[in-house]
């Protein structure tokens, strides 16, 4: 039986975007919830309350706006594939068809840094979109609970990525 398809949802970006974080491909959980890392155990939000000024916690809306208000957009390098559970592992590979990076780059020129949340963010945008030479690219250790390393660890080198401009 084939691994259900798992839909992602659209970025979050808004006029005057300047950096942005590509993950992979939303979990169960925020599948389920219609939210970009919507499992509480993932340190996302946590990470970009402390750099931007919001609680975790906060409504989800309230969260995306105080991205957008200081130039951060997120999507993820899969619009769908098929995966059963949330391990990027899990993906079928020949299932996997990618968001329009392309038409987000157009409408947004202002994207100069974009940041992989994690090693398999970064091969599927790189295998499907590619590098503009104009665009400075890093890979930031994953947000995910998968990712063993430790909280603090994490949140400096994000921090450093994304507070350094």
């Amino acid at each position: 039986m084939a691994a259900p398809l798992v839909h992602g949802l659209p970025p979050i970006v808004g006029e005057g975007a300047h950096t942005l974080i590509v993950g992979n491909m939303l979990s169960v959980m925020s599948v389920a919830s219609a939210q970009y890392y919507g499992n509480p155990r993932n340190a996302f939000w946590r990470i970009a309350g402390e750099l931007f000024g919001f609680e975790a916690d906060d409504p989800y809306d309230d969260r995306a706006a105080a991205l957008v208000d200081n130039g951060i957009a997120v999507w993820d390098a899969l619009k769908s594939c098929r995966r059963a559970g949330s391990l990027d592992s899990a993906v079928e590979p020949d299932s996997m068809v990618p968001n329009d990076f392309g038409e987000l780059f157009d409408a947004q020129p202002g994207i100069t840094r974009v940041f992989f949340n994690g090693t398999a963010a970064e091969k599927n945008f790189i295998r499907f979109v590619g590098l503009a030479p104009d665009i400075r690219y890093r890979r930031l250790p994953s947000t995910s609970p998968a990712h063993t390393m430790r909280y603090e660890d994490k949140l400096t080198m994000w921090r450093d990525a994304l507070i350094a401009r």
